[in-house]
Parts: C-alpha cells; sequence; structure tokens
C-alpha cells in the first residue's frame, strides 16, 4: 500500500487530507509541523510528503531541503494558502514535485498524488534484478521478461534475431547472451550489415585472399573467420543485399565460408545474433528477404520495447547515467530535480535509451549545481508517432481562411486560439495550472479564471 505523510499545523486540513486521501485506498500518517515529520520520517518509509509551507518553526521550503538531503528520491508535494512566486519558484528548485494553492481543487490534487506515487514504480521484479546484466538497466515486467530470456537461451548454441527500434539497446543484450554462453571466453564479433558498402560486404563477412579484387593487398580474415568458436553479432541484417542473403544462409546450412577469390573452403562454427529495427516478415512478403534464412536465424526472436513503452524504467536509467557521466565528467551531479524527472517522464524519447544518455551528458555537462534542473535539459524537438491531443493541430490556426476570420468575428477566433494555447501549455505541464501559469507568464489566479471561462476541465 502507498503510504503518504501529510505535514500542516491546521487540525481541519490534515483531518480531511486524511480522509480524503484514505477513501483513495491510501495509508495516511498525519504530522502537525516540520520537526514531527522529520522524526516520522526517519522511523517510516513514505511514498510520498505533502506538506504546508507556511508552519511555525521548520516551514515547508526547510523541510523540503532537508528531505531532499536525506531522502532524495522521495517526492515532496507543497500546498499553501499564500501563492507566491518566489516560493514557487524556490520550491522547484529545491525538488518539490509540484505547488498547489489553496483552496484546491480536489480532482486535481488526485491526479498530482497519482502521478508523485507513480513516478519512481515498477513493475515487480522477476528473475533478474535491475542490473543483472552490464548496461541493461530495468525492472520493469517488459525488460525482466528479456532477462529471463538471455538466461535460458544463453547457455543454447540457438541464433537469435533481436527487433527493436534504434537506440533500445540490441547490441547490449547480444553482448549479454555471449557472456552467459558457453563459449563466453571466445570472441564476441560485431558488424553493422548497413556501414558496410555493398561491394565489400562479402569480403568483410567472408573474407578474401591477396589480388582477389583491386586493393586486396594481403589475405583478410571475414567476420566468420574472427568469431569462429565464438559469436558474431550482425546488425542490420535487413540491409543485407540478395546475392549476400544466399551466401549467409549457406554458411547457417553447411557451417563453410568461401573466401572471396579463394577455391579453398574454411570450416567455421559460428553462433550468430542479428538484430533489426526493420519487421521482417514484411521483407520476406515485399521479397526483399529470404523466407529460409528467417528462419534459420530466428530461432529465438527477442523484441526489445522502446522507452516509451517502459517509462517506469526512466528513473533507474536516469540515476545510472547521472553516475556514469558525472565520474566520466568530473563533476559532482548527484541527482535531477523532480520537476526535471517529470519532464523526462513526459517525453516519447525518439532516440530510446541512448537519447536519454545523451540528454543526460548534456544535462551534467552544463549544470553548475549539484542537481540537474529542467533547464538543463535539452529535449529534440523531433517528434515520435505518439503526440499530444493538441499537437496533431497547429497551434497558431485558429483559422481555415480569411474568409473564415471574418465569417466567425476576431474576438471568437482570439477566444479560440487563447483555449488553445492554455490547453497546450496545460498538456506540457502534465495539467498542472501552476506549472502551465509560469510557461504562459501569467498569474495562477488569472489562468484559473481562463480554465473556467473556456470549460477547460471538462475537457
Amino acid at each position: 500500500m502507498i503510504s503518504i505523510l501529510i505535514v500542516d499545523d491546521e487540525q481541519s486540513m490534515r483531518d480531511f487530507l486524511k480522509i480524503l486521501l484514505q477513501k483513495e485506498g491510501y495509508q495516511v500518517e498525519t504530522r502537525a509541523d516540520g520537526t514531527s515529520a522529520l522524526r516520522c520520517l526517519e522511523e517510516n518509509n513514505f511514498d510520498l510528503v505533502i506538506s504546508d509551507i507556511r508552519m511555525p518553526g521548520i516551514g515547508g521550503l526547510d523541510l523540503l531541503h532537508s528531505i531532499k538531503g536525506k531522502y532524495p528520491t522521495l517526492p515532496v508535494i507543497l500546498i499553501t494558502a499564500f501563492v507566491s512566486p518566489d516560493d514557487a519558484v524556490s520550491a522547484m528548485k529545491d525538488g518539490a514535485f509540484d505547488y498547489i494553492s489553496k483552496p484546491f481543487n480536489v480532482a486535481e490534487i488526485k491526479s498530482i498524488i497519482r502521478s508523485a506515487t507513480t513516478r519512481n514504480k515498477t513493475e515487480p521484479l522477476g528473475p533478474s534484478a535491475a542490473n543483472a546484466f552490464p548496461g541493461i538497466i530495468g525492472k520493469s515486467q517488459e525488460m525482466v521478461k528479456i532477462f529471463d530470456l538471455i538466461q535460458r537461451v544463453a547457455p543454447t548454441p540457438a541464433n537469435v534475431i533481436i527487433y527493436g527500434e534504434s537506440g533500445t539497446g540490441k547490441e547490449l543484450v547480444a553482448q549479454a547472451i555471449h557472456q552467459h554462453s558457453k563459449v563466453a571466453d571466445h570472441p564476441f564479433v560485431p558488424i553493422t550489415c548497413s556501414a558496410i558498402p555493398e561491394d565489400l560486404m562479402e569480403s568483410e563477412l567472408f573474407g578474401h585472399v591477396k589480388g582477389s579484387f583491386t586493393g586486396a593487398i594481403n589475405d583478410k580474415p571475414g567476420l566468420f573467420q574472427l568469431a569462429n568458436n565464438g559469436t558474431a553479432f550482425l546488425d542490420e541484417i535487413g540491409e543485407l543485399t540478395p546475392i549476400i542473403q544466399t551466401k549467409l544462409l549457406r554458411v547457417l546450412q553447411e557451417r563453410e565460408v568461401k573466401p572471396v577469390g579463394s577455391t579453398k573452403i574454411e570450416r567455421v562454427n559460428v553462433r550468430i545474433i542479428a538484430a533489426t529495427n526493420r519487421v521482417l516478415e514484411e521483407e520476406i512478403i515485399a521479397g526483399r528477404f529470404r523466407e529460409d534464412l528467417f528462419y534459420r536465424l530466428a530461432v529465438v526472436p527477442i523484441r526489445m520495447p522502446p522507452l516509451r513503452e517502459r517509462k517506469g524504467d526512466v528513473p533507474l536509467l536516469v540515476n545510472h547515467f547521472l553516475q556514469k557521466h558525472s565520474r566520466l565528467l568530473g563533476k559532482e551531479v548527484q541527482e535531477i530535480s523532480s520537476y526535471g524527472m517529470q519532464v523526462l517522464m513526459n517525453y516519447d524519447f525518439p532516440g530510446n535509451v541512448r537519447e536519454l544518455e545523451n540528454i543526460i551528458e548534456r544535462g551534467v555537462a552544463l549544470e553548475n549545481s549539484n542537481i540537474i534542473l529542467p533547464e538543463s535539459l535539452t529535449l529534440s524537438t523531433h517528434r515520435s508517432e505518439k503526440r499530444n491531443t493538441s499537437e496533431g493541430d497547429p497551434l497558431f490556426q485558429a483559422v481555415a481562411s480569411k474568409e473564415e476570420l471574418f465569417e466567425r468575428g476576431l474576438e471568437e477566433v482570439i477566444n479560440d486560439l487563447e483555449k488553445r494555447i492554455i490547453i497546450f501549455a496545460l498538456e506540457k505541464s502534465s495539467y498542472s495550472k501552476m506549472r502551465a501559469a509560469e510557461l504562459l507568464r501569467i498569474s495562477f489566479r488569472s489562468l484559473r479564471y481562463k480554465v473556467k471561462k473556456y470549460g477547460i476541465e471538462d475537457i
């Protein structure tokens, strides 16, 4: 059960929130001041703290600072009847998950609490832990299934094909299979099929003898000779030409290769792990990939999920990359702010894990403090297929034509445009009105009035 600590010097507010949240199924403790709240945190584990800002003794901002010093991953929501832009900025910079003004909308606070308490939650652990295999980070159900597949297939000689978008970690999975196989002490030789010119591919895979073509000044072993008794990793296998596919099929069937320009056949014993971001079944139907080769390669298929399908792993990956790049760059960046993490959780990552690492590396390089703030996160303007509802509609396309402007009138068009912009800002801020107001550079009260005016809460 998710446990929440409520800190407020007003008895009525503590009782109200406790009753509200217990009805939602949360386990709730309450404290009247910051000092007793800190003692409670030392004695119990909580998933969320909700605190008033204005309290005698240790106020909400000081409490937030103490919590983030001792429990950096514990989300904190601040509430207050006295809305101050300075307090809001200070709270978000210190790592508050959100900042809510009294009187608050019950549906809104429920939504924010759900977001805060699920942000760091992942699916239950299965047979493998978060770092069961070097470089592959995750505890989500999708990744646990992959860890289980690696453990089961690695000791066998079965060929494997790994499906997945670019940046999902296909080569890391291939390496893990090799490292846990019976040939782990033999070579693991990777090759990216799309990176080699077509006229050199045969030589790269099967080798060549001196004088077999212009530039062949020495005998050269190919991928399969180099990987003999070990593992050959063929990335982007869908890029192979039909001729090379035919020759590769022979390697799989006969376990032998013939170098370019040679009459001698060489025996090889190689396990093949292939990877692709294409749907090979569709390539077979289109006549671009051999069906018999596909079945030889895809004895065990593994699908790597895109990062947008395992968002619960984002905090784990962020922590891993923070440690890695802080060490490499000689910096002391220890964590990311709650708002910064929320920005990442709301992003679709078209470049997957590779893009997330790039974002964190850049954030560590740019940040001057020991915590990454949202302004140090540079997200790609490239959009993945998944889009927010407002993004499919051009933001400033209030009218389809000048004639429509005159038919509808200026006031109606401006109101329509303002409504679209507010919806867009709310989506960008995960429906936090405080953050949306900051984005729009208007007061919270003004935004609340406009939301009510346009009936946006009912959308």
